[in-house]
């Protein structure tokens, strides 16, 4: 054996010719290694991939642990100059021959057809990819010590694979210094001086491995990275070292295997150690047929291994792949767990090829070996707690792959899982639970909350999962596994669930109180949303305090009570709770209520949660929460009339008050309403007032009687005085009554209000006591309220007051009583001798009655001087009433006066007394002094319109001219003194009927200007003057209304129309009454400009109407709107309106218009005007002349149209064209587009009426006159696509360039100038042209701009013939494309005339079809069964090629409807159409072979031979099928002709050989398939008719008849031999004796023998016949061998129950 220098030699000098002569194939092979390499790897670094598989595919010495080590140094120890080198040490047995060999060479890898050894590389020429790295990669192993070169040997001229021999650098000591000296060199060391522009990307990768790269390699269990430098410092490799140890304790199960293998990796940045555990599942699966590829041909199993990492993975900080093909590929696969497999890779290694079928094959079963995987983690764990299953979940595939054929893998997961008991149930016992995630439902965290607290206090949960549902674990049920139990569709419970297990369990009660409460958050937080409509309202959830004492539970359901109100109540402050609880004992069989526990209502006011609970118990449970005054009246409102209740009721408010339940606010609110118990006993509910107990009260004492009672008030009960118990409390005597005085202001005299009756006690005598208790009452009572008058006015009449009078004791009215002092009495004596002065008897009362001079003055007792003459005054007009004063009477008064005020006495109260008296005689009859006047001549013009009331001159005489001073005392009116006022209150009715004096009028308005300094109303004065014609003017008296007070700067406005305006006569009234214009315009005359002109508008509108308005009249208007318009005055509003609208100014049309319809004509109108008629004032000499342009200004204001922009209005209102438009000037259209131009400008949009006028036609085109809507302006736009003719377009030739200036203008009335807006003009007028170039260039447009036409739009083509001729053709005549040119002479073929690129346009827009249609073809198939006797192959196969390719249930119901016809088979070139009625699909091909031998013509369809592959056979049979051909087995009629003699016949003694236990145990293996749906005794009745058979044998041939019947009622028939017979009825079967030899008789015979039997084993099942009858003829062939006919049964997963195999030896043992 040669050494390896020696191998070395000979390999350069055999393979590649050094030393001799140059193989010319050299550079080609160079050029081939060096592209191979270069494209094999999408990075240049990969080469590490291909190293690290080379190491694993190495063979290692047994005792060895296989590792692989890489060192990168700065040191050049190959003398290349190379910057850094790789060295890459493994342990293996070493290069052998044929691996240096191998590595010399292109794809001749010795690993290669290997894949069942393990190997995993693959390529061939893996080692070369780091050539990518390094120019000379090193080998030193079992002594060779060579070199590659990427440069060609200068002897062959090739690079890559000539070995050299190294003799110098590097040494083997240069190898071990840098390896260490610790240990001996491994086997096999790799060195690759690297090139300088790849180092970087080298340490990127080395730092960057990934420690999992050790995962899914079986040899190597060690790997190191490492950088060595002299200097440590310059290390930039993150070094690291990775081992992996298998944990051999697997698990055999499905031909799988698993076991646990832990990764651990040091790295010199971290100190520590990392490791992580994997959880691996191998399974094997048999190679798929049609996965099979090239490349794998020898793999016969698929190796799936599934790694679950167990904790965090190994990854150094990056993306962690996740499909393995032993080694890492890049695909980050988004999945919890890695993939591996022998996956075919892409050449770069970064992925593995998912279109591959081989791959396909794989990851179909990834889901299969993930379940099983998944199920041996999670259910064959017996002793392990749940809890630390639960983590294993995490591995399900959550998350959606980026890779979509990776998805189909999880879904498939996903479909499979849920299949599979695996979801860990709560069991509450030592028995897991697993189920379908289908059958497990999730529980909110809250819920579990409360069932674990539940659960430590001892309540019972067993029953968890009995409810309907299995409830997932709790160590499960977290939101950490949310997206795991989503993916699973794990889903809540429902709401129904939750009152199931509530109700079964012991929750309410077996639970503390705040763990209670926690439950009814849960229920409160969820109700609305899940609860309130299921059965938890009938759960009894809610505790009260029963009758006894004793805690109850209530369900929501129950309640409320039939009143609406809730049955349980709690308090909103926990120093009530036990209060109202004890009371509510108190009148609990009133009140139907309860109250919570005090403790769990202690636990609520500490509760975090209690906003919401208490919400929830308020709102929706619609618990009662009461504060001490809701329940103080929740027990007021169950009084219900009971008298004892009504007494502890008060009680209960007393108590409440004193202990500080209740406010002293809330118990005065109750009250006021609580039912009292009265005197009588009965319980009273509505009152006044209250009386206190008549045993001891003041009020029986003055009044004796109760007169309170008629008006409401209780007279209380004398049970309110006695002490009492209630609730635990004592209530002791006079402590209610004073509560009750306090609170229900029960009350006495005096704090009681007296009833507004007489007080009977009045009307007599009092005693001094029950006088001072009475004016003691009264006193109470003035500080708070006015004494009711019937009361008052009984003290104040009654004579019950002691008086002296004239010395002489009795008793009077306190109303005519006198207390005053002695003095005052004498005076008073002397001045009134008729009037007797009675006083209160001082002795009988004593001094104290001065201490009630209120009070008496209140009751009527009076005290001052003043009353004193009043009271005389009283006496004097109570004479006056009773009879009238005579004069001297008034004399005497009047004298009594001036008596005393010359005796300077005080007279005014006498006076007052008097002075409203009617006992005055004035002009009006008697009056009071006060309001009448003493005449004079200063009244004199008041007289004349007033009825004031002057004093009676004739009736007193002169003298009483004396008493003016005494007069004024008594209120009459002495001199006039401006005494407006009176005038005015004295007015009458009709003061200015009779044309009233200028000094009445003059009054009259001095009148209203003394009201109106005194803002006072003189509305009376006004509606004096507006009645009547009053006011004297030029025109006689007019109403004021009527009148006009004119100034001078707008007189002349009225002179337009003098007799129309009546002026006030100044003369008549003089100067003064100019001073009155206020007055006169509150009256209506007109004295303001702006009325004025409102009146003047009026006239002008009603003259304008009239024919009375002439030029004079205009133009004297116009004269004097130039003169007002020059003052500050200006026209109102509304007189413009009047004026501007109403029509006055004559127009050039011959009627008037108002000035805003008017224009005046000026030069620029002139164009225009031809076309239109317009406004113009007439300023010709029959009318108002040229010197209406005087009033230029004025006429403008007025609103007449002046500026010819303004009148563009005009214009669009006024268009009248011509009937002849050829009339029509240029420079009359383009005026009309100025006037558009400014009309869109301002804003204005055109009517539909102008719309409607232009919509004649008036616009010159090259295609004539046209309306616009019919026009197109040509413009650069349409340059490139159209010329000027090929359309409507404006004729600008006409109308010169500036027509292009309208673009906008025309657009608006219609002219269509965008190029991409004028499809519809332009196609309209393709019926005008015939030029087929122009037709074309159209239809180009067309397309370009996407025209579409509307859908009555006729869809013509021209079709050519020449360059000027052809025709316009429908569309529906027309189609693009004619592939097989069938249709030439049918349809217009467009690819034959125009280019592809308006075949879009065609098809699209004009609906042409883009192919012949099913309809068309059918017309032409038809036209084929009319005309044609024959049809060439390539028609028919076209045709048929077509339908089969545009086959649908509509193209089969119209083939079925159309197609009478159908191609049948010809010895000749062309092919025959038969009715299809008579044509038969051959599906039987030995009646086809009978039929063909026996007719001379044919009777079967025609295909295409050799098939082709548009047209398949099976899809061609399957059309005739369809459309009504009939298939041949399903036509003939079947006749047995044989008729058998029993003396030809023999009984086959041993029927067994024929139908044996073989035959019958296959029947019934057939018919036990589930398919079938027969029973075992049905299986077995349909075999007994062959254990019955008597088999016979004959000499003589069995036939059978064949019959057609065809269209025409001919019958087509032939004869064949059959073999054998059945004759079911009379269980017989006949055999023609078997003839000897021969393949082909003996498969005759099994293929009659199996359909024989079949048929008559199926007679009701005829669909299954073939069936049996192929697994009849395979076991007759096979002689019915047992072992044979098991396999074949097993093949078709076909076995025999144990009741068949039982019918079966019963049947065999008796035979």
């Amino acid at each position: 054996m040669a050494t390896p220098k020696g191998h070395i030699d000979e390999i350069r000098r055999t393979k590649f010719s050094i030393g001799g002569e140059l193989n010319p194939l050299m550079e080609d092979l160079h050029q081939a290694v060096k592209n191979l390499s270069a494209e094999l790897y999408a990075k240049d670094v990969h080469f590490l991939m291909e190293l690290i598989q080379n190491a694993e595919d190495n063979e290692y010495p047994e005792g060895v642990n296989p590792s692989l080590e890489l060192i990168i140094t700065s040191e050049d120890i190959t003398g290349t100059g190379a910057p850094a080198t790789l060295l890459i040490f493994n342990n293996e047995k070493g290069f052998s021959s044929k691996n240096i060999e191998s590595i010399c060479s292109v794809g001749r890898s010795t690993k290669k057809g290997n894949r069942k050894r393990g190997y995993i590389g693959e390529k061939g020429i893996g080692f070369k990819s780091v050539f990518l790295i390094t120019a000379q990669p090193y080998i030193f192993s079992n002594g060779y010590q060579i070199r590659f070169n990427e440069q060609p040997c200068p002897h062959t001229n090739l690079g890559y694979i000539i070995p050299e021999w190294v003799e110098g650098n590097p040494t083997l000591a240069d190898i071990k210094r840098i390896y260490g000296s610790h240990a001996a060199l491994p086997t096999t060391t790799i060195i690759l001086p690297l090139k300088s522009d790849k180092i970087k990307a080298v340490k990127q990768q080395l730092s960057s491995i990934q420690p999992e790269v050790l995962l899914f390699l079986s040899k190597i269990k060690q790997f190191s990275v490492k950088e060595v430098n002299e200097d440590p410092s310059l290390n930039t490799v993150n070094a690291i070292s990775i081992s992996s140890e298998i944990n051999f304790v697997t698990r055999k199960n499905i031909d799988a295997d698993s076991y646990t293998l832990y990764l651990s990796t040091d790295e010199a940045s971290d100190v520590t150690e990392k490791e992580c555990g994997y959880y691996m599942w191998r399974q094997k699966f048999p190679v798929g047929q049609k996965n099979r590829v090239e490349r794998r041909l020898e793999v016969e199993e698929w190796v799936i291994t599934l790694a679950f990492p167990l904790g965090e993975r190994l990854n150094r900080g990056m993306s962690s792949p996740g499909v393995y093909a032993f080694l890492p590929t890049e695909m980050v696969t988004n999945f919890p767990f890695i993939i591996q497999a022998d996956f075919v890779l892409a050449s770069s290694r970064e992925t593995i090829l998912l279109d591959n079928k081989w791959n396909q094959g794989i990851l179909a079963r990834v889901p299969s070996a993930f379940v099983n995987a998944f199920n041996s983690l999670i259910t064959t764990s017996e002793d392990v707690p749940v809890s630390t299953l639960i983590p294993m979940f995490r591995f399900l595939p959550v998350c959606i792959s980026s890779y979509p054929k990776l998805n189909v893998v999880r879904e498939l997961i996903k479909k499979k899982l849920l299949e599979e008991n695996i979801i860990p149930c709560q069991s509450y016992s030592d028995q897991k639970i697993f189920r379908k995630p289908c059958e497990v439902s999730r529980l909110t965290p809250s819920f579990w909350d409360i069932l674990k607290k539940g659960r430590k206090q001892g309540v019972s949960l067993h029953s968890l999962s009995s409810h309907g549902r299995y409830i997932l674990n709790s160590s499960f049920d977290t939101e950490e596994y949310d997206e795991v139990l989503n993916f699973l569709g794990v889903e809540p419970v429902n709401s129904e669930w939750y009152a199931k297990c509530i109700r079964s369990s012991n929750l309410v009660l077996g639970v503390a109180e705040e763990d209670y409460l926690e439950l009814l958050h849960f229920i409160a937080e969820n109700w609305v949303s899940s609860f309130h409509r299921t059965e938890m309202k009938n759960v009894p959830l809610l505790k009260y305090v029963g009758p006894d004492g004793d805690v109850v539970l209530c369900p929501i359901s129950n309640l409320t009570m039939w009143n609406g109100s809730s049955m349980i109540c709690m308090s909103t402050e926990s120093q009530h709770i036990s209060w109202m609880i004890d009371w509510n004992r108190e009148f609990r069989r009133l009140t139907d209520r309860y109250f919570m526990p005090k403790s769990t209502q202690e636990a609520i006011g500490c509760f975090s949660k209690r906003g919401t609970l208490l919400e929830w118990l308020k709102n929706q449970v619609k618990v009662c929460v009461v504060s001490a005054y809701d329940f103080a009246v929740i027990l007021y409102k169950s009084l219900k009339g009971d008298q004892q209740l009504a007494i502890a009721y008060v009680h209960f408010l007393y108590h409440s008050l004193s202990q500080c339940h209740l406010t002293k606010g809330n118990v005065d609110s109750l009250c006021g309403i609580i039912p009292l118990v009265d005197n009588y006993g009965h319980v009273i509910t509505q009152r006044n007032g209250v009386l206190v107990p008549a045993n001891g009260s003041k009020w029986v004492e003055l009044m004796g009687t109760n007169p309170w009672r008629e008006l409401g008030y209780v007279e209380l009960g004398e049970d309110y005085l006695r002490p009492a118990t209630y609730a635990g409390t004592i209530t002791k005597e006079s402590q209610l009554m004073m509560f009750l005085k306090t609170h229900v202001a029960a009350s006495d005299i005096p704090d009681i209000s007296p009833p507004n009756t007489e007080l009977s006690a009045a009307y007599a005598p009092l005693t001094k006591k029950n006088a001072f208790l009475l004016l003691d009452w009264i006193h109470s009572l003035r500080y708070k309220q006015d004494l009711p008058a019937k009361f008052l006015t009984s003290i104040k009449t009654g004579r019950w007051l002691k008086i002296a009078l004239s010395g002489s004791p009795g008793y009077r009215p306190p109303s005519q009583s006198f207390l005053f002092n002695s003095s005052a009495g004498d005076l008073l004596q002397d001045e009134s001798v008729m009037v007797d002065i009675p006083l209160i008897n001082q002795e009988f009362y004593g001094n104290g009655i001065n201490n009630y001079k209120e009070e008496l003055k209140t009751i009527g007792v009076m005290f001052e001087y003043r009353e004193v003459c009043q009271f005389v005054g009283k006496h004097v007009i109570s004479l006056a009433t009773s009879s009238a004063l005579t004069k001297s009477n008034v004399f005497q008064i009047l004298n009594f006066i001036r008596f005393l005020r010359l005796k300077v006495l005080p007279a005014d109260e006498f006076i007052h007394s008097i002075r409203d008296g009617r006992w005055l005689k004035t002009s009006c009859g008697d009056r009071s002094p006060v309001g009448s006047v003493l005449f004079d001549q200063e009244w004199g013009a008041a007289s004349q319109i007033s009825d004031i009331p002057f004093i009676d001159h004739n009736h007193y005489g002169k003298e009483i001219l004396g008493y003016k001073m005494e007069l004024q005392l008594l209120g009459v009116v002495v001199g006039f003194n401006k005494n407006y006022q009176l005038v005015t209150d004295h007015l009458k009715s009709q003061a200015c009927s009779k044309y009233p004096t200028a000094e009445a009028i003059l009054l009259i308005f001095e009148c209203m200007r003394h009201c109106e300094r005194n803002s006072r109303s003189y509305n009376k004065l006004v509606q004096a003057l507006k009645g009547y014609e009053c006011l004297k003017t030029n025109k006689g008296y007019k109403f004021p209304s009527e009148c006009f007070l004119p100034n001078t700067d707008w007189y002349c406005l009225l002179k337009v129309f003098s007799n129309d305006f009546p002026l006030i006569d100044e003369d008549f009234y003089g100067m003064k009454v100019l001073s009155y214009r206020n007055e006169l315009k509150q009256a209506g005359v007109v004295v303001e400009f702006e009325l004025a002109a409102q009146r003047f508008a009026a006239v002008f509108k009603n003259r304008a109407s009239s024919s009375s308005f002439g030029r004079e009249h205009v133009l004297s208007f116009l004269s004097s709107y130039r003169q007002i318009s020059n003052t500050n005055y200006k026209f109102p509003s509304d007189f413009r309106g009047n004026v501007c609208e109403s029509k006055w100014l004559q127009t050039r049309l011959g009627v008037p218009r108002s000035p805003k319809e008017c224009i005046l004509f000026a030069p620029e109108w002139e164009p225009v005007s031809s076309i239109t008629l317009l406004p113009f004032i007439d300023d010709s000499d029959n009318y108002y002349g040229q010197g209406i342009h005087e009033y230029r200004k004025e006429l403008k204001n007025l609103g007449v149209t002046i500026k010819f922009k303004d009148g563009v209005k005009y214009v669009a209102a006024g268009i009248c064209f011509p009937q002849d438009p050829s009339t029509i000037a240029p420079e009359s259209v383009l005026s009309l587009l100025q006037c558009i131009h400014i009309l869109l400008k301002d804003g204005y949009s055109l009517t539909d009426a102008f719309q409607k006028k232009i919509s004649q036609s008036w616009i010159k085109t090259v295609a004539g006159y046209r309306s616009p809507d019919q026009c197109l302006l040509f413009g650069s736009d349409w340059g490139s696509l159209l010329r000027r003719d090929d359309g409507p377009f404006i004729d600008q030739e006409f109308y010169g360039n500036g027509i292009n200036n309208y673009k906008e203008e025309l657009k608006k009335i219609g002219v269509t100038v965008e190029a991409s807006n004028g499809c519809s003009l332009i196609a309209n007028y393709l019926d005008f042209h015939s030029e087929f170039s122009t037709i074309v260039r159209v239809y180009n447009y067309l397309h370009k701009k996407g025209w579409w036409p509307s859908d009555d739009t006729p869809r013509r083509i021209w079709i050519p013939n020449g360059s000027h001729n052809g025709a316009w053709i429908g569309s529906e005549k027309c189609v693009i494309h004619d592939k097989d040119d069938l249709f030439g002479s049918e349809l217009n073929v467009l690819e034959k005339h125009y280019k592809s690129e308006l075949f879009a346009f065609f098809s699209g827009v004009l609906r042409v079809k883009s192919h012949p249609s099913v309809d068309d073809y059918c017309k032409l198939w038809k036209d084929w069964e009319d005309a044609k006797e024959q049809l060439s192959h390539s028609e028919c196969s076209s045709f048929w090629a077509y339908i089969s390719k545009h086959w649908s249930k509509s193209t089969e119901k119209t083939l079925s409807e159309r197609l009478s016809k159908v191609p049948v088979e010809s010895g000749s070139d062309g092919i025959l159409l038969s009715s299809k009625h008579d044509v038969f699909i051959a599906d039987d091909l030995q009646l086809k072979h009978l039929f063909k031998e026996s007719s001379p013509d044919s009777i079967f369809v025609w295909y295409p031979q050799p098939s082709i592959p548009s047209l398949p056979r099976t899809k061609l049979l399957d059309i005739y099928s369809k459309i009504g051909v009939r298939k041949i087995s399903e036509s003939v009629h079947k006749e047995d002709i044989t008729k058998l003699e029993a003396s030809e016949l023999k009984q086959v003694p041993e029927k067994g050989t024929v139908i044996g236990k073989g035959l019958l145990k296959l029947i019934l293996g057939f018919l036990a398939d589930p398919s079938m749906e027969l029973e075992a005794g049905q299986r077995q009745e349909a075999v007994k008719g062959l254990l019955d058979l008597k088999v016979f044998e004959t000499e003589s041939a069995i036939e059978v008849s064949y019959k057609l019947s065809m269209s025409s009622g001919n019958i087509k028939s032939v004869n064949a031999s059959r073999v054998m017979r059945w004759d079911w009825e009379d269980s017989k079967f006949f055999m023609q004796k078997k003839k000897s030899g021969g393949h082909k008789n003996k498969i005759e015979y099994a293929t009659i023998f199996a359909k024989v039997i079949s048929e008559g084993v199926l007679r009701e099942k005829e669909e299954h016949i073939d069936a049996l009858s192929e697994l009849i003829k395979l076991a007759f062939l096979l002689d019915f061998d047992e072992e044979a006919v098991g396999y074949l049964m097993r093949s078709k997963n076909i076995q025999v129950f144990m009741e068949d195999e039982g019918f079966l030896s019963s049947a065999f043992s008796m035979g």
